[in-house]
């Protein structure tokens, strides 16, 4: 695994959880801690509107946002749905959509300008993988993307992808492959490793945690502020899965083993920082 970032300070193993979290504690003013939600604060479901946060996740949340520079979600899912699902907590930065949208501590959402004009554009392809693709695959619409899910009829995975694909060449979209699903986005620049990079560009210090492929881009910012700046305390953290949990874990500096032990872990920290 990649050594962890420490600045000048080094752990005595090459990961060391508790020692990070103290680290973190003489620095939490400058610091910030980033989640995905799916799969990372919540455990995946066969139906995608029926996940719910892992339990004492919310509570430690809630105990981290006054300490921390920034708490942030950061997650493919858009951010009113976010907001419905965190149950009220308040001083949680919210990025939608990769990116695509975002609110700051219960603020207004703001949409990415050049993502509105692919509003009408999504619709329709939704319309479309409706009305073309087998019983049996479950089409997401988020307004700027569309998710095609094969998670409850998994033989459907091949063709499934393959008329994702097809479709995205067509209209000009980005693909975002993840845990049994495929993701069609607006071309516009805007991914997690963006996110994180323009967030920590003044911070001393962030956590990440994710769960998917898409969360590597997240890890690679974090890996790039920590390159340019010896002081910077950058931790990876990969949630396992059986999916692609292999992966992230190659790209990160710790690996837990679920949402609900993310719940455990997350308390745990809460002692090192409040």
């Amino acid at each position: 695994m990649p050594p962890l970032n420490l600045g000048n300070q080094q752990p005595p193993t090459p990961l060391d959880a508790e020692h990070a979290w103290r680290t973190t504690a003489e620095r939490a003013a400058d610091t910030v801690l980033f989640f995905d939600f799916d799969g990372t604060l919540a455990p995946v479901d066969d139906d995608p509107t029926a996940v719910r946060p892992a339990p004492k996740v919310l509570a430690a949340l809630e105990a981290l946002a006054p300490v921390m520079q920034r708490v942030a979600i950061v997650s493919a899912r858009p951010v009113d749905f976010l907001r419905d699902h965190l149950g009220g907590l308040t001083g949680i930065d919210l990025y939608g959509l990769y990116g695509l949208e975002h609110s700051h501590s219960g603020g207004a959402t703001v949409t990415e300008p050049a993502a509105l004009p692919w509003v009408p554009t999504m619709a329709k392809l939704a319309d479309l993988a409706r009305a073309e693709l087998p019983p049996g695959a479950l089409v997401e619409f988020k307004r700027l993307s569309v998710a095609l899910h094969w998670r409850t009829a998994q033989q459907l995975g091949p063709a499934v992808e393959q008329w994702g694909r097809a479709q995205a060449e067509r209209l000009g979209l980005r693909v975002q492959a993840g845990r049994m699903v495929l993701e069609l986005k607006p071309p516009v620049d805007r991914d997690k490793g963006l996110v994180i990079g323009e967030v920590v560009r003044d911070a001393g210090g962030a956590w990440y945690f994710g769960d998917d492929v898409s969360d590597i881009k997240a890890f690679a910012a974090l890996r790039a502020r920590s390159a340019a700046d010896p002081g910077f305390l950058g931790v990876c953290v990969a949630v396992a899965n059986p999916e692609t949990g292999r992966e992230v874990a190659e790209a990160a500096d710790l690996t837990i083993d679920s949402p609900a032990a993310l719940g455990d872990f997350l308390t745990r920290a809460v002692h090192h920082l409040t």
